[in-house]
C-alpha cells in the first residue's frame, strides 16, 4: 500500500506539479468545494489526518489565497474554511491533470479489478473507522 501511494504521489506531482498543489491540498480543496466550506476538525476527520497536519496544509493554501479561514461564528476556537474564487479557479484548472494521475495509477487494472480494489479499500477503511470510533485505535 505504501508503494502504491508513492507511485500515485509521483504521478500526481508529475502531472499536477505546475499547479504547486500536493495531493493532500488537492483533497482539501476538493472537499471544501463539495461541502461549500467546513471547520478544520471536520476536514481533518474526513481526509483522515491529524488536525495539526491539516491546519498546516490549510495555512499554506490560505497564504496562496486559495482558502479563507475565519473563526467560527458558533465556536471561536474553531476555524471555518472555504474556497476563495482563486481556489475554485485553480481547482477547476487542475481537475483534468488530477484525473489523469488517477487514471494512470489505475491503468494496469481492468475495470473489474479497479472496482474490486476500490471496494476492498473502502472495506478496510470502514473497518478502521469502526475501531477508531470505538476507541480501540488511537490514530
Amino acid at each position: 500500500m505504501r508503494r502504491l501511494h508513492q507511485i500515485h504521489v509521483s504521478l500526481f506531482s508529475e502531472l499536477c506539479g505546475a499547479f504547486r498543489v500536493t495531493p493532500l491540498q488537492y483533497s482539501l480543496l476538493s472537499l471544501l468545494r463539495a461541502c461549500d466550506g467546513a471547520d478544520q476538525t471536520t476536514l481533518a476527520n474526513t481526509v483522515a489526518l491529524d488536525r495539526t497536519t491539516t491546519t498546516g496544509a490549510l495555512k499554506r493554501l490560505q497564504a496562496r489565497g486559495l482558502v479563507e479561514r475565519s473563526p467560527s461564528p458558533t465556536d471561536r476556537r474553531s476555524q471555518h474554511c472555504r474556497l476563495t474564487p482563486e481556489g475554485r479557479t485553480l481547482l477547476h484548472r487542475m481537475e483534468g491533470a488530477a484525473r489523469q494521475a488517477h487514471d494512470v495509477t489505475m491503468a494496469p487494472l481492468s475495470a473489474a479489478e479497479q472496482a474490486t480494489l476500490i471496494h476492498l479499500m473502502k472495506k478496510i477503511t470502514a473497518a478502521h473507522a469502526q475501531r477508531r470510533s470505538a476507541g480501540d485505535l488511537v490514530a
